[in-house]
């Protein structure tokens, strides 16, 4: 009698619908559709690319701002190319640069659009702040270096002449340097966006941040001196920032759990009243 009436209760009790019930697609139309959004984000950074390139001169010309810096008359500095076509080639590379550094959150956009038909809803609202946070975190790398790092570290170098040894940098040279420490402050200063999305899934929480800080300041020394130019100021100039920034992920981490427990506590109270009745 018992199992019969719970029958009867299991049948009258409403399913619960799959959002992504319907939506599967065979493998096919899956690479259709990266296909045309990868040929969206290449045209994207192609157009970009031309026009940087139209307006690479002053790209470049805001580019050297730091190293204006290492001079007191603006006016004695210098930069030389020792090939015929050097300078030509480096346009190319600020013009490719600045069309990865612009075209970002139209290609992030399109990884999204690709992505987002296989989630459910509350797996897409999560990630939406993510998108939004990635570039932000990008942009705050590469502020840091124009404005801190890369001036700290034209002083470092100037600072070696003497009255027989100038320096006289060659433009693709100091744009290599200038582009390498943007790319790898911006990446770096996404730790705290990795590491937060990593606790939204469950594969790390507070506890085991708090207790690997003494393994992650090894592992920060380590990526500041492999992504970084090989001197002093460039490696500490990285690493402090990303140990704050680890920091910053750490509370980050906390509070999507806290939230995640009063979530889980506040459904248990909902079935527990529910029983009841």
């Amino acid at each position: 009698m018992a199992e019969s009436q719970t029958k009867i209760e299991d049948k009258n009790k409403p399913e619960v619908e799959d959002e992504l019930a319907g939506s599967e697609a065979p493998l096919l139309e899956h690479l259709v559709e990266l296909r045309k959004r990868l040929i969206r984000a290449a045209i994207a950074v192609v157009v970009l690319m031309v026009v940087c390139f139209i307006f690479a001169g002053h790209i470049f010309d805001i580019l050297l701002n730091p190293y204006r810096s290492i001079y007191p008359n603006p006016g004695d500095m210098e930069l030389i190319y020792t090939a015929p076509q050097e300078f030509f080639f480096t346009q190319l590379n600020l013009a490719l640069f600045g069309a990865i550094f612009l075209g970002f959150p139209y290609v992030a956009t399109q990884i999204y659009g690709f992505v987002a038909p296989g989630l459910y809803k509350h797996e897409r609202k999560a990630l939406i702040p993510y998108l939004v946070a990635t570039p932000i975190f990008f942009l705050l790398g590469a502020m840091m270096v124009y404005f801190a790092v890369l001036p700290m570290a034209l002083h470092f170098f100037a600072g070696m002449q003497t009255e027989e040894i100038k320096l006289l940098a060659k433009v693709s040279e100091y744009l290599g340097l200038a582009t390498t420490l943007i790319l790898a402050f911006g990446i770096c200063f996404q730790l705290p966006v990795v590491l937060t999305l990593l606790a939204q899934i469950d594969l790390v929480n507070y506890e085991m941040l708090k207790k690997g800080r003494r393994y992650a300041i090894v592992g920060i020394l380590i990526v500041a001196a492999l992504v970084s130019p090989p001197d002093p100021i460039s490696q500490i100039g990285l690493a402090l920032p990303m140990y704050a920034l680890y920091e910053l992920a750490i509370l980050s981490v906390r509070y999507v759990q806290r939230r995640r427990e009063a979530a889980i506590a506040k459904q248990d109270a909902e079935l527990s009243g529910s029983s009841s009745e």
